[in-house]
């Protein structure tokens, strides 16, 4: 047992060496077996021309097996490879005795012969045991690994090719010490049947009681194209039993075509959310982005980061990245420089102040502006309208005004689904931006577009780093409503649909983005308690705390006088908009630049006045409806 241990322990596996002198032994007792067939296993024949014959055998094997290098592979690993090349070392042998048999025949160069029933015999038989004893070697490896030490209990989700090659992962692999005991699958035609010798259960018996019985630690979901909506649902059914649940990534992630044990990994609450990646292409994008200059707003900030990012891959002439926020800049500086990202100047600014903007225009030849600088948090803007004002409204209209004057190309605003029928100061001062580049896009040559959509997955400020944070410290999870639903969608994906969006956009546009199916914000907290281990509620709880000021429970796309022409992409449409009154507008923003000397009340006044759709919900601001 211990010269067991020490060869699972060690790195260099089975000696190569061993395995040759294991071969020359099987090929030894082959040539004895093949005299026996062929004399129906009887000594009629010459034993004493085996003291001449099995020399010369053993050393055709050797040269053979040298030359060949069958006695390389590593046993616990054998497979279709190593099979071919026992076989090609077998027939080296039988090629060198029959070359032997006929020299001698016709030449009677050579004292000893072997008969051509005893060549074609062994050769047979050489490559029955010599290929089936490594296969048989590496399953009793592989059950001596199993009973050596006591591993996780695992039951695969997924008996078709993917819960195969998991299953073929696991065994293989000796460090993390799983041990498969069943597949479990949905197919009924699959019940009672056996895969790799082990059972398949169907999904329907598997519970608590069974659970326990099998002492399954984990349970790996194994099926490739899975749909969210699928695996949401087989994860939300595994969950309320006491086992860890992970995932298999898809093919396209595995190492060199190959699945990794180290790949499987828990499932994140994320991987729950995520859509079928929305791809977008348009051929024309590094042909529009090619050796221009380009302007990223709130270039820091999750949404502006990645726009950043994905601009990095084209051959424009120069990327401009503005934010006020220094340290994250800084922090995106120092990544950029260390992937060797070229070309890219780093302006620290507020966009509120024209007159630093305006010494950036002067200097750049700006082609394209993607605005991504807004404040973004609802109550914090429903306490602090001034800021929303400053920043949303005016910053924008330093930047959009700049565009037209400077005769920018292109214009493309990120907006958000909060600017759609507000609840809030902050979606209706999102909602005045856009209905400002409206304006600005009738005025001269540059083009300016809208892209709206929900909430971004991991982005700064977002429910998922929040409830991860609440259950690092044991608890509770904080959620306004019981019946609060969102919409959720990638920071590429989103990022993706701006660059986009400032390729096809003519100028006028507000895109609207296919969010996929909403999700109830409390299904998503007991998930996440679940996902982390935790029992809901009996170890974490859930805390209603009541809609914050400005919040509503569902978010919208488009408006009610707003309707949908489609594009080339079906998950990507234009909203069509009804005629907007570009003077009350332009009237009402001018009217708020005195918001120094007005109150509050007074400010979010004139906003309703040009958002008539803005009815405030659990606002101070209510009274102004």
């Amino acid at each position: 047992m211990k010269f067991f241990n020490k060869i699972v322990n060690s790195d260099i596996y089975i000696s190569r060496w061993l395995v040759l002198i294991i071969d020359l032994i099987i090929v030894a007792n082959t040539f004895i077996l093949a005299y026996l067939i062929r004399y129906n296993f009887t000594l009629n024949f010459d034993t004493k021309n085996l003291y001449y014959q099995l020399p010369t055998v053993l050393i055709v094997s050797l040269f053979s097996f040298l030359i060949i290098g069958s006695y390389k592979g590593i046993v616990r690993h054998t497979g279709v490879k190593d099979a071919y090349n026992v076989f090609f070392a077998a027939v080296l042998i039988s090629f060198t005795f029959s070359v032997l048999f006929y020299a001698n025949k016709n030449f009677n160069i050579f004292r000893i012969t072997i008969p051509r029933t005893i060549i074609a015999i062994h050769f047979l038989l050489n490559v029955f045991v010599l290929i089936g004893s490594r296969f048989v070697f590496k399953q009793v490896y592989h059950n001596l690994l199993q009973n050596r030490e006591k591993g996780k209990k695992v039951l695969i989700y997924g008996a078709g090719s993917s819960g195969l090659i998991t299953y073929m992962a696991l065994s293989e692999d000796v460090n993390k010490q799983y041990k498969v005991i069943g597949f479990i699958d949905d197919n009924k035609d699959l019940a009672n049947k056996k895969l790799k010798g082990l059972p398949i259960y169907l999904r329907k018996k598997i519970d608590d009681d069974f659970l326990e019985k099998s002492e399954v630690d984990e349970i790996i979901i194994s099926i490739q194209n899975i749909e969210n909506k699928r695996l949401l649902s087989i994860v939300d059914g595994l969950l309320v039993y006491s086992v860890k649940v992970k995932t298999v990534p898809p093919v396209q992630n595995w190492i060199n075509g190959k699945l990794k044990t180290q790949q499987i990994s828990e499932i994140k609450v994320e991987d729950l959310l995520q859509r079928k990646p929305i791809k977008i292409f348009n051929e024309t994008l590094e042909q529009s982005f090619h050796d221009k200059i380009i302007l990223v707003t709130g270039a820091a900030g999750s949404i502006g980061r990645e726009i950043a990012k994905q601009l990095t891959e084209f051959s424009y002439n120069k990327l401009l990245l503005l934010d006020q926020a220094e340290s994250p800049l800084y922090e995106l500086q120092m990544e950029f420089l260390e992937q060797h990202k070229n070309n890219v100047e780093y302006c620290i600014a507020d966009v509120s102040d024209k007159e630093r903007l305006k010494k950036i225009f002067d200097l750049y030849k700006i082609d394209y502006i993607f605005h991504a600088a807004a404040y973004k948090h609802v109550p914090l803007m429903e306490e602090n309208p001034y800021e929303a004002i400053k920043v949303n409204i005016f910053g924008t209209k330093n930047l959009m005004d700049l565009a037209v004057e400077y005769q920018v190309e292109k214009f493309v605003m990120v907006s958000t689904d909060k600017a759609v029928n507000p609840t809030n100061v902050m979606g209706a001062t999102k909602r005045v931006a856009e209905l400002y580049a409206q304006h600005q896009n009738t005025l001269g040559k540059t083009k300016f577009v809208t892209t709206r959509f929900g909430n971004v997955l991991g982005s700064n400020g977002s429910v998922i780093p929040l409830f991860k944070k609440q259950i690092d410290k044991g608890g509770p999870l904080t959620v306004t409503h019981p019946e609060i639903i969102r919409y959720f969608m990638t920071i590429p994906e989103a990022c993706n649909l701006v660059l986009e969006a400032g390729v096809m956009g003519n100028g006028g546009e507000i895109y609207v983005f296919d969010m996929g199916e909403s999700v109830k914000i409390f299904d998503l907290a007991k998930n996440m308690i679940r996902l982390a281990g935790y029992k809901y509620p009996e170890e974490i709880n859930i805390v209603f705390t009541g809609l914050r000021p400005g919040e509503k429970l569902y978010e919208e796309l488009l408006g009610d006088k707003e309707k949908t022409m489609p594009t080339y992409h079906e998950k990507i449409m234009i909203a069509i908009l009804s005629e907007n009154n570009h003077a009350l507008t332009i009237d009402k923003i001018s009217e708020l630049q005195s918001f120094k000397s007005k109150t509050n009340l007074e400010m979010v006044k004139i906003i309703k006045q040009m958002v008539p759709e803005y009815i405030s919900e659990n606002s101070v601001f209510k009274e102004l409806d």
